[in-house]
């Protein structure tokens, strides 16, 4: 479609950065004034209302991206996602991973991303180490370690998509809609908390037919992207190191603008506050969590947001069992750490709430 909207003097890849861009910002002010978290929505003290946020953007999602895929704008039979030789050990092992390392830094991709943007420094050395870690397990020397686990794989055909159910993508669909809306709905959410929940989900299809449909040029063709933090920080974190040797993609867009939306709501809402680590032991407990995201990020095949937020739509299988093992990842590094809290001399079986949620 992208050769008819009269672009002569660009391509479609260099609109994608700033579409990317768009959507970035509403996702990071949106994030931002909803404290939009999968880990609170498991573990956090307010993990109803969390939840509440959390599964109406999924259900939006879920409801947008199949719409599209039903008008024909844009198809997932091709898509990493739907590989006929399920990557088990992979997803499996990078999910718990994943899970056990946002619960270490108080906080998933998306959010720790949104927190750099209001001046959490924590945060941000996080989104640094987790991006150099996820490049070195992509393209570095961790690699080779990448490929052995994903060696690892279960042929499953048709079914790596729930669209292979009898009823196909309404069967697939259609109980992931309700559980979610159902758990929306009871959370006690204010409307307008669920709103921006709601108004978060729908830029999953949003960005999947800009960049599938809307961008495509059959004669330089992008890729079929949508929200997503592993990948693109890696790439983000490559772009600025070296941004005359390589051009920057959706990837960096979307980044940069979550960056930017963060930093302006928290501006406007009085919410812009620097922080920092409070002691060494602190430092080495989010540096680890940030290993343990990196690592896990690209072997589950995305973070919360990646493999869940906008891989679930898909209807694919490995994306439903990429979050499913994170949220048990996340439930079992939370029991070890309260477990060892109440075990030890400290007046709180809970560790205390800190600014990095």
């Amino acid at each position: 479609m992208f050769e008819t909207l009269g672009f002569e003097d660009t391509t479609a890849r260099a609109v994608s950065v700033l579409f990317a861009l768009a959507v970035g910002v509403l996702f990071g002010g949106l994030a931002q004034l909803t404290r939009f978290c999968f880990r609170r929505a498991i573990v956090g003290a307010d993990r109803r209302q969390a939840a509440g946020v959390w599964t109406m953007a999924l259900a939006v999602a879920v409801l947008g991206t199949q719409a599209a895929v039903a008008q024909g704008w844009i198809s997932f039979a091709e898509h990493r996602l739907m590989v006929a030789d399920l990557p088990i050990a992979a997803v499996v092992l990078g999910g718990l991973m994943f899970g056990a390392g946002m619960v270490l830094t108080r906080g998933c991709v998306s959010r720790l991303m949104v927190l750099t943007g209001s001046g959490n420094l924590r945060a941000l050395v996080v989104i640094v180490t987790f991006a150099i870690v996820a490049h070195a397990t992509l393209k570095g020397v961790l690699a080779p370690l990448r490929s052995w686990i994903g060696g690892v794989t279960v042929p499953i055909g048709d079914f790596a998509s729930l669209t292979a159910l009898p009823g196909g993508a309404l069967t697939g669909a259609g109980p992931i809609v309700a559980a979610a809306l159902v758990i929306a709905l009871r959370s006690g959410n204010h409307p307008l908390m669920l709103a921006g929940g709601a108004a978060i989900g729908a830029l999953v299809p949003l960005a999947w037919v800009g960049t599938g449909y809307v961008l495509y040029d059959e004669f330089d063709p992008i890729a079929m992207e949508s929200l997503s933090f592993t990948a693109p920080s890696a790439e983000t974190l490559f772009y600025t190191l070296a941004s005359s040797a390589v051009a920057a993609g959706f990837g960096t867009g979307l980044v940069g603008g979550v960056l930017i939306g963060a930093l302006v709501a928290a501006l406007l809402s009085g919410r812009f506050q620097w922080q920092s680590f409070e002691s060494p032991r602190q430092t080495g407990r989010y540096l680890t969590g940030a290993v343990l995201m990196g690592i896990g990020g690209v072997l589950a095949g995305g973070c919360t947001v990646g493999a869940g937020l906008a891989g679930i739509p898909t209807l694919s299988l490995a994306a439903v069992l990429a979050l499913l093992s994170i949220g048990a990842g996340g439930l079992a590094a939370d029991a070890l750490l309260n477990a060892a809290a109440s075990g030890s001399a400290a007046p709180r079986a809970r560790p205390a709430a800190q600014p990095a949620e």
